[in-house]
């Protein structure tokens, strides 16, 4: 049986390759803003906010950009702003309407703060309001896990930033980030059927402790919080892998399921000890390496990782008897 989240992975490269045709000019107008403000605010929920921690990590390890990512409320109540400062605040929503994220956007706007944003719906409030609106062309979706709407705001947030960046190695980036598609297209063909066999072997554990470093740690939040808690119903807690040592490592026991996410780069050091230390006390470690499915950037890994991982949840979801793409409470749950 194949789910809508199905037919919503298969667009991911199309996704990226349209919205790149039609926003490109758009993007590199504004890495010409961004490369001479003082601060660059990130603003997301959930997936979105997933992809402001990983572009934050991987500029940080190269460049003296100075961003922030904050969550909508967050940066509501963000007693730093000032009238007309010299900053831009990007906000990432897939349906533009996100409650949380439209109030930082209008909250930006009040202060006459240069205002981005990235949203999947041409017509949402996010994309009318904000000065420099991005459309990211990946068509309606509806699979909650956020398949093509992650994959093109992720796309789109490395394209702008790196861009504006005095990383020495950014034309390789941004090389790399035009050949994602194609990749993306042969890791969908490629991965499947090996997490479809992880997935059965896992369909009955409660809970999965997703660890990543640097930039994959926004990919173990994701993997958590809106992949396997909101799509697979299963209990999933997002931890940095230089943190192991804390709390976890206590509770790291024999058959206890870690999901590890390794890009090879100088801060997994931590990463692989976690997982050494894993072995030893016989946890069931499931390891994704970049260097098992590509030879990029290792500050692209989640772009790439992302797609063995959309494809173990989705088989897990499946063999629990569950629509990946359902939601039992998102969209009915309101703060009063």
């Amino acid at each position: 049986m194949k789910y809508k989240m199905y037919d919503e992975m298969m667009e991911q490269p199309e996704a990226i390759r349209k919205t790149f045709a039609s926003e490109l000019e758009n993007m590199e107008n504004i890495s010409k803003l961004v490369k001479n403000v003082d601060v660059i605010y990130l603003i997301g929920c959930g997936s979105s906010i997933s992809t402001c921690y990983s572009v934050k990590s991987a500029l940080n390890s190269v460049c003296d950009l100075n961003v922030e990512v904050f969550t909508g409320y967050e940066f509501v109540y963000n007693k730093k702003l000032t009238i007309d400062e010299n900053s831009v605040c990007i906000c990432a929503s897939q349906s533009g309407e996100t409650a949380d994220t439209l109030a930082a956007l209008r909250r930006a706007n009040e202060f006459n703060i240069a205002t981005v944003s990235i949203s999947n719906e041409p017509d949402s409030s996010m994309i009318k309001e904000a000065k420099y609106p991005i459309i990211t062309l990946g068509d309606r979706e509806t699979a909650i896990l956020g398949t093509k709407t992650y994959i093109t705001q992720l796309a789109c947030l490395y394209q702008i930033l790196f861009a504006a960046s005095d990383y020495d190695k950014k034309d390789e980036i941004l090389d790399e980030l035009k050949a994602i598609p194609d990749l993306i297209e042969n890791l969908l063909e490629s991965t499947e059927e090996d997490n479809k066999k992880l997935a059965e072997e896992f369909k009955d554990e409660d809970i999965f402790y997703c660890l990543g470093a640097g930039v994959n740690f926004g990919l173990a939040y994701k993997l958590a919080m809106t992949m396997l808690m909101e799509g697979a119903i299963k209990h999933a807690c997002p931890v940095y892998a230089s943190e192991f040592r804390h709390g976890l490592i206590e509770r790291a026991e024999k058959d206890v399921p870690h999901i590890f996410l390794d890009a090879d780069a100088d801060c997994d050091e931590l990463t692989k000890k976690a997982i050494n230390f894993a072995n030893t006390l016989e946890a069931k470690s499931i390891i994704y390496r970049l260097k098992d499915h590509a030879d990029v950037n290792e500050l692209l890994a989640p772009f790439v990782l992302v797609i063995p991982l959309e494809w173990f949840v989705y088989y897990l979801a499946h063999f629990n008897n569950e629509d990946p793409g359902e939601t039992r409470h998102i969209g009915k749950v309101r703060y009063e």
